[in-house]
């Protein structure tokens, strides 16, 4: 294990939601539960790289975080007797530590997190962004490349909902039924995005990001046991389930792209397929559509086809369409672009995706299909000139590779 560079930052990734979760109950704050996990993530480098791993590395972190926060604590207020609530657990206790981090304490505590981080004071998007630099630790940057602004502008963002929650003075407690339905929404987000973060990652960082896309469906899975009638949940936890059954044929031995119509569909994960086209149609059986409904169902229908000649692409665009009208965002637009194209050809496509060149300006996809459908109208230059815009946002060398692909072909 010790053979890999980022086997420290692999375990801290993985450990964090549940770490931050344990952390926030024993301290009672979102920014002390941050600051101690921190804490915890500096020892362990400096400790794990020369003595190894410890026995449990989430009771680990949880023991030395704890410790750290209520060190804190005892400075902040020069005092040494400190609530029961906090105190600090005796000695070696990572065994009794772990045995309080049963899957139904975590699921109860990441909700909590969950939910703080949603709170009704924040904007939808702030939520969202919170969630995701507080419960899953992505980056300023990551985050502001998911939501497409700026990292100065995400950063202001985060900064303002933290604050926003510290002055709110929120319990760490479990959210009530009301609570629950009325944040359901941006949780199902930020899960989303968290895997969407993992499941865009090259080939070369699929082991430092596969721990997102399983946090993210673990996380989908705790969100479906406490609404499991709601079929927008439903519709979530199938669409990471059949787009994560594709990750074993997404690259090559080289780490190059392997397009869908491309990929060994033997590769593809059968049993995630068919739980997810399951709770597609059980979700849809309820006769309330939403957009995490549709994608589920639009991936179900990629994974229907045995080949890619066999895929319905007019039942495809039908099922954007309606998922446009629901959710008209500059990324579902794009996406019915590429359905139109690939269903009634790149004229119309191109017109349906030109409107979105501002929206979309900094997006690498955006420019890759629109130099796909001018260089299939035979407009070579402006083909070319898309795809070096395109090759400027690659976010990987293998994106970058793929495109350069597209430039020999014209």
């Amino acid at each position: 294990m010790t053979q890999d560079p980022n086997w420290i930052d692999t375990v801290l990734r993985t450990a964090r939601p549940r770490a931050m979760a344990a952390l926030l109950r024993r301290l009672g704050s979102v920014e002390a539960a941050e600051e101690a996990f921190q804490e915890a993530c500096l020892r362990a480098l400096r400790h794990w790289a020369e003595q190894g791993t410890p026995r449990d590395p989430l009771a680990w972190l949880v023991r030395v975080g704890a410790n750290a926060g209520i060190d804190t604590v005892r400075r902040a207020l020069r005092e040494t007797s400190l609530p029961e609530e906090i105190a600090a657990p005796p000695g070696d206790a990572e065994e009794e530590i772990a045995d309080t981090l049963d899957e139904r304490a975590y699921g109860d505590d990441m909700l909590r997190l969950l939910f703080i981080c949603c709170h009704k004071e924040l904007a939808a998007t702030q939520q969202i962004a919170l969630a995701l630099r507080i419960v899953c630790g992505l980056s300023v940057a990551d985050i502001a490349s998911a939501f497409l602004v700026s990292e100065a502008a995400m950063e202001q963002r985060i900064t303002r909902a933290k604050r926003a929650v510290a002055q709110a003075d929120i319990r760490f407690e479990p959210p009530s039924p009301a609570l629950r339905a009325e944040r359901q929404g941006a949780v199902s987000s930020m899960i989303y995005l968290l895997f969407t973060k993992g499941y865009a990652a090259a080939s070369h960082e699929a082991v430092r990001a596969r721990p997102l896309c399983d946090e993210a469906i673990r996380l989908a899975r705790v969100l479906l046991d406490l609404f499991p009638d709601e079929p927008e949940v439903l519709g979530l936890v199938a669409l990471l389930l059949l787009q994560d059954s594709r990750r074993d044929a997404r690259f090559d031995a080289a780490g190059a792209i392997i397009l869908l119509e491309e990929q060994d569909r033997d590769r593809w994960d059968r049993s995630a397929i068919a739980e997810g086209i399951a709770l597609t149609d059980r979700a849809f059986r309820m006769g309330k559509p939403g957009p995490y409904q549709l994608q589920a169902a639009i991936a179900a229908m990629h994974a229907r086809a045995t080949t890619f000649a066999d895929t319905r692409w007019d039942q495809i665009e039908g099922l954007y369409r309606v998922l446009e009208d629901m959710w008209p965002t500059p990324v579902v637009a794009l996406n019915h672009a590429v359905a139109i194209w690939r269903s009634r050809g790149p004229g119309e496509a191109l017109a349906h995706a030109e409107p979105l060149a501002t929206a979309l300006e900094g997006y690498f996809h955006y420019h890759a299909a629109i130099g796909q459908f001018l260089a299939e109208l035979g407009r070579g230059d402006e083909a070319a000139t898309a795809y070096g815009r395109a090759i400027a946002l690659a976010q990987s060398a293998a994106e970058a590779a793929q495109i350069r692909s597209y430039l020999n072909q014209l």
